[in-house]
């Protein structure tokens, strides 16, 4: 049978769909975020592992995504469940929602600030680039810098916004729901930094076209971290932004006036509807297989290859 027209042909060991453009990323990591590769069996997933394996000709069909979905390419090892991509969304939306009540106190905004950035912290380092090993000790270091970062920007906006008398208790209000995002976006980059900073200090692999190790780079660390670090900037944008901005308008028809009870869960579907739009979008931006010249990286690994370009695991 023939495939649809959308799905490219199949190809071993690349995406379907091409990831120089944004269009083409986007269209891939919506089979990675895909939570329906959550409900996955361990049988399914040999399948289809073992279905690779033995592609040599042929076409194979548009469902067969689930491995890159659950598990990492460098380890080869299934990525619990809550830290996929595609467990992001569902595990990720009820903190959202939580992050964006209204008349937070001291001790709910340090709560959901803790409990996103844990939830952050595992992702980042689940899909984080593993070609070199990284002790337990990084990462329970890398979790506390993070967190601590996170509730600290977090308590300290929302002071600041207490503080300011010159506004109306309504626009205070206002206010404090949009505090959720530069305190998550300023944290995520501590996130990001802090849980993968064992990548800085040993460098990680750079590939040639055809798949072979040239060496570690620190310097593709950087880009790598540096890329990672502004797609947590624009994912909570969508999520933080827009939700307080519709509810603001929601909140004032009849409907939720006289059925107060509904203002929850229609939040909660408004963050979802931001949170499925957000993810796709934001790790869309560069590839997770980005390119380097050899020429921008260190000199012994300029040297140890002839490829101008050189490939590296971004993560996700």
């Amino acid at each position: 049978m023939a495939e649809p027209a959308e799905y490219p042909p199949f190809q071993l060991g690349k995406p379907r769909f091409q990831q120089t453009s944004f269009y083409g990323r986007f269209r891939h990591f919506l089979d990675i975020v895909d939570p329906r590769t959550l409900f996955v069996t361990e049988s399914r997933l040999k399948e289809a592992v073992q279905l690779l394996e033995d592609y040599k000709h042929g076409t194979l069909p548009p469902g067969v995504t689930n491995k890159e979905a659950i598990i990492h390419p460098d380890t080869n090892e299934k990525i619990f469940m809550p830290f996929r991509m595609s467990g992001y969304i569902p595990f990720g939306t009820p903190i959202v929602v939580g992050l964006l009540l209204p008349n937070q106190t001291l001790v709910s905004t340090v709560f959901w600030q803790w409990l996103n950035q844990s939830h952050n912290a595992c992702v980042n380092y689940a899909n984080r680039n593993a070609t070199k090993p990284s002790p337990t000790s990084k990462f329970i270091q890398g979790y506390l810098g993070a967190v601590i970062s996170a509730v600290s920007i977090a308590v300290g906006l929302n002071v600041l916004v207490q503080r300011a008398n010159k506004f109306t208790p309504a626009t205070r209000l206002l206010i404090q729901r949009f505090v959720p995002f530069p305190a998550v976006a300023s944290a995520n980059i501590c996130n990001v930094v802090l849980m993968r900073h064992t990548e800085l200090e040993e460098g990680i692999d750079v590939l040639d076209s055809n798949g072979n190790i040239v060496g570690s780079s620190r310097i593709a660390a950087k880009h790598a971290l540096i890329e990672t670090a502004l797609t947590r900037v624009v994912l909570p944008m969508p999520i933080l932004v827009l939700p307080p901005m519709i509810m603001s308008i929601l909140e004032k028809t009849s409907l939720l006036r006289s059925r107060p009870r509904m203002v929850l869960p229609v939040q909660g579907l408004v963050c979802l509807a931001a949170f499925g739009l957000a993810l796709p979008l934001a790790i869309s931006l560069f590839p997770q297989m980005s390119e380097i010249e050899t020429s921008r990286l260190e000199p012994e690994i300029a040297m140890a290859t002839t490829s101008k370009m050189v490939v590296y695991n971004k993560g996700l």
